[in-house]
């Protein structure tokens, strides 16, 4: 009798245990075919914007070829740019020249200063201020460019003169703020102004990635007897080290494309000029902006050029900056 009731108590176990099996394998394979239908859609996605990025590449390449192939000028050393004549001659030395010096000084001056309004807002102001001075930080980022232009080119750069004289005085020695005339209508002016439109950028992603902070090392750190700041050089900033890094590469790429502002601000004059106080310079989207209403066929060509140039040097950037990324995942 005994053997038959462990009989049935082991039978019913079993299919107790058959039922949860099955209901759990009935979930489990829901849950799967979920995974299989997120899992497509996203590899869908990815798949979609390397497309375009394809596309928009090879469309850059099909225009440009014509004036390539027409120019009597070495397209990456010339200095001049004069597409339109016959024979066309154009070169992206100059335009070269300037993006990157402007947008890289503009990261300069702009990453310590935004990083640090990211840090008082996070761990310095009162919880009042701070959330209406992260809404005043947002709400720069969303100005359109034409103000920031109309706001250089009419306030700021009447200030730049004597800013650049003092500097061309003190720092002359330096071959970069060297030269005999600084003037307001410079590359270093035009670098201000890239400086201040990318500020709100890197602030705000910084002030979000320094809030992301385990709060258990924050007091740790603390209860340990450091200073606000030593807390933050211990635990915040190694923290958030990638995403600081991130930040600043996204207001690179900012920079680097920025048109209407830099066109409005920079006086055009030909050839590259080391000093950077001194009036002149061209950038890749500036030129783009102020030929391409009077282009010619081969005109437009060339400034698909150098919009393809700038193209591969923005790719280039945001690669590296994964890269560089990629390697301080440690605190993330």
């Amino acid at each position: 009798m005994s053997s038959e009731t462990g009989v049935q108590a082991q039978s019913g176990a079993e299919a107790v245990a058959g039922a949860r099996h099955r209901a759990t394998g009935s979930r489990m394979s829901t849950g799967r075919a979920g995974d299989r239908i997120f899992a497509g859609a996203a590899r869908g996605s990815g798949i979609i914007v390397l497309g375009i990025v394809a596309a928009i590449a090879a469309f850059l390449v099909w225009k440009a070829i014509p004036a390539l192939q027409d120019n009597e000028a070495s397209f990456l050393t010339s200095e001049e740019w004069n597409p339109n004549a016959a024979p066309p001659k154009f070169g992206i030395a100059q335009l070269a020249f300037g993006t990157v010096v402007s947008s890289l000084l503009a990261m300069l001056i702009a990453t310590p200063v935004a990083i640090g309004i990211a840090l008082f807002i996070s761990f310095y102001s009162p919880r009042r201020l701070a959330s209406g001075l992260g809404y005043i930080v947002d709400l720069l980022a969303a100005v359109p460019s034409i103000v920031y232009g109309l706001w250089g080119l009419i306030f700021l750069s009447t200030h730049m003169e004597g800013i650049s004289k003092v500097l061309n005085a003190v720092l002359g020695w330096i071959p970069l703020f060297g030269g005999d005339s600084p003037g307001k209508n410079s590359i270093f002016t035009a670098s201000v102004v890239l400086a201040i439109m990318i500020l709100p950028i890197i602030s705000s992603i910084s002030r979000e990635v320094f809030l992301q902070v385990p709060q258990p090392n924050v007091e740790a750190a603390l209860a340990l007897g450091a200073t606000r700041w030593e807390m933050i050089r211990m635990s915040v900033l190694p923290y958030g080290r990638s995403g600081m890094i991130g930040a600043s590469m996204l207001g690179l790429g900012r920079a680097m494309g920025e048109t209407i502002a830099v066109a409005m601000v920079l006086t055009f004059v030909p050839g590259i000029n080391w000093h950077l106080l001194e009036n002149g310079g061209n950038t890749f989207a500036a030129n783009i902006a102020n030929s391409f209403a009077e282009a010619s066929t081969t005109g437009r060509g060339a400034l698909i050029a150098s919009g393809l140039v700038l193209f591969v040097i923005t790719l280039v950037v945001n690669m590296a900056a994964r890269a560089v990324v990629a390697r301080r995942k440690e605190f993330v």
